[in-house]
């Protein structure tokens, strides 16, 4: 799988016409970007942001593939933290395994989104997913919020509780890993900052993504 595409980055009118579907302004769609893939969804190379995760790699994997992904050092039973500078390297050799399996088993894009929540955002599989993602910022930003519309968390993003979004988003970790004081910070950051202006309609311009 080549993991490069056209790379499309946000227009300055994304964020506040998503935001308009699940009622809340771009001050709130930054604070997620910006603490769970410092705002923005490509690498150096055009590739979507990505974080391999071993310890889901090995609860997708059973049998004789568990075996040679651990042997491996792909796998493993509890997280580590020990990411590589790079991920993709890993990314690839997991793939041999089992593609599916290691697409599921990484967070990708703006948002983050865990492969494995592929079908929280509407998409038939994870491939569907990352293949969608190669292309724009904008597909990323739109899987993030319908993950965010599945999971019931667009009604704590409303009402600004950052523990109740980061628990649902980061899981049981989130206070240990203190996102949901990033998420907050992040917003008054923003909050200082002028909204884009936009144009009566523009909000009806972006739409849901529909199963792939």
């Amino acid at each position: 799988m080549n993991f490069t595409g056209k790379a499309q980055r946000l227009s300055d009118f994304d964020l506040p016409r998503v935001g308009a579907l699940i009622g809340v302004g771009e001050d709130e769609i930054h604070a997620v970007l910006d603490v769970e893939a410092r705002g923005r969804g490509f690498d150096k190379q055009s590739r979507p942001v990505m974080l391999f995760e071993p310890h889901i790699f090995y609860r997708e994997l059973d049998g004789s593939e568990r075996d040679s992904a651990v042997k491996m050092g792909l796998a493993y039973p509890k997280w580590r933290r020990n990411y590589p500078k790079d991920s993709y390297p890993r990314l690839i050799e997991a793939m041999k395994i089992n593609g599916e399996a290691a697409l599921r088993s990484a967070s990708w894009g703006l948002g983050q989104v865990m492969g494995f929540n592929c079908s929280l955002c509407r998409y038939s599989s994870a491939k569907a997913m990352v293949t969608d993602f190669l292309d724009s910022e904008g597909a990323q930003l739109e899987a993030m919020v319908q993950f965010m519309l599945s999971a019931g968390l667009d009604d704590e993003l409303r009402r600004h509780d950052w523990a109740g979004f980061a628990r649902g988003y980061n899981g049981p970790a989130y206070a240990k890993h203190k996102y949901h004081h990033r998420l907050k910070a992040a917003f008054e950051k923003w909050a200082k900052i002028p909204d884009t202006k936009m144009k009566r309609g523009a909000a009806s311009g972006i739409f849901l993504r529909s199963a792939a």
